[in-house]
């Protein structure tokens, strides 16, 4: 009876099956999709230089990646409108950080495209910079002047000022502007001192981050990889005192990482799971560098291992993405 009660008449059944699905809101963590790609890319690339891995791999995943790119840029873009974003979007606690991503990703694509057109790479390259950098300018002094006691800073809070100018270091490395990497490397490692001890701060010893926050604690892996690219970038691929100093460091957070597992495991699959792919891309790029820096004995064997690692892990957050998008249960609903 109470069934009965709670069910629509017959005659509006139909009309309310044909209700529009509710939109679903784009926010832009979810370019850490294009991000992880672009990271996989990178790091075939950075084989096919070391040891002469098959270009062809590494040219897919860029096109692959642009397609990604721009698709999320458009639908991002369209999402901020419908729901009236524009002003708010970077002060949002959870999702402001993120908004840079996609002029990284930009910074990325544009030494693949650089391989291939070079002035369309420039081209993309210091529009990518200059967006990131006005970006990270816009987020700090928004940070600076929120005075919100619950405000939960999180690990992807690296990205603005950290994360972008250590890419685009190595991106202008890669291009030969040698002085600007430097410049570059420098801003993202001062960046990475000051917001890494609040950051810090913010971590231990306050609440738990949410459940679906929780992988972003694989960003912390990302500084020492990109600075250390970024710096085997600048100098030629030597393994100098400032190399192995990175190195060193980022052998913590991978030991960090493994201490963490308990809390990635039971985190529902989403959006956030692709918090895990540029780090781990990076990281597997970086040791793929050590490996040529070291002249380490089976090189190849270990590349390729290391490939096949990455890869495979990317592949699975793809065919799970794919497979959550067509049951519907990858996006949250819009909140407008």
């Amino acid at each position: 009876m109470t069934n009965a009660l709670l069910s629509p008449p017959p005659a509006i059944r139909p009309a309310l099956s044909a209700q529009p699905r509710t939109p679903q809101r784009i926010t832009p963590n979810l370019f850490a999709i294009s991000f992880g790609l672009a990271g996989l890319a990178q790091a075939w690339t950075a084989a096919h230089r070391s040891i002469g891995a098959p270009r062809a791999v590494a040219d897919a995943l860029w096109l692959v990646d642009v397609a990604v790119w721009i698709t999320t840029l458009a639908l991002y873009l369209r999402s901020l409108a419908a729901d009236h974003r524009w002003r708010t979007e970077l002060a949002d606690h959870v999702f402001g950080p993120f908004v840079s991503v996609p002029a990284i990703v930009g910074l990325l694509l544009s030494g693949g495209l650089a391989g291939h057109a070079r002035a369309a790479g420039l081209v993309l390259f210091f529009a990518s910079l200059a967006v990131a950098l006005v970006l990270g300018g816009l987020l700090l002094a928004v940070w600076a002047l929120d005075d919100t006691p619950s405000t939960q800073w999180h690990p992807g809070y690296y990205l603005p000022s950290v994360g972008a100018p250590l890419v685009a270091a190595t991106e202008a490395a890669s291009l030969g502007y040698l002085a600007l990497a430097r410049a570059l490397f420098g801003l993202g490692v001062i960046s990475w001192l000051l917001v890494g001890g609040i950051l810090l701060h913010h971590l231990v010893g306050q609440a738990r981050l949410p459940k679906p926050l929780i992988p972003t604690m694989a960003i912390l892996l990302a500084p020492p990889v990109v600075a250390g690219n970024a710096w085997f970038a600048i100098n030629g691929g030597r393994a100098d005192a400032i190399a192995l100093a990175l190195a060193g460091y980022a052998v913590l957070m991978v030991i960090v990482q493994i201490g963490l597992l308990p809390a990635f495991h039971g985190v529902p699959f989403g959006p956030g799971w692709w918090s895990f792919s540029f780090p781990y891309a990076a990281t597997a790029g970086n040791a793929i560098a050590w490996l040529a820096a070291g002249s380490v004995p089976h090189e190849g064997a270990w590349t390729y291992a290391l490939l096949a690692a990455i890869t495979a892990f990317v592949g699975y957050l793809t065919v799970r993405t794919v497979v959550s998008i067509a049951h519907h249960r990858f996006l949250p609903p819009s909140s407008g």
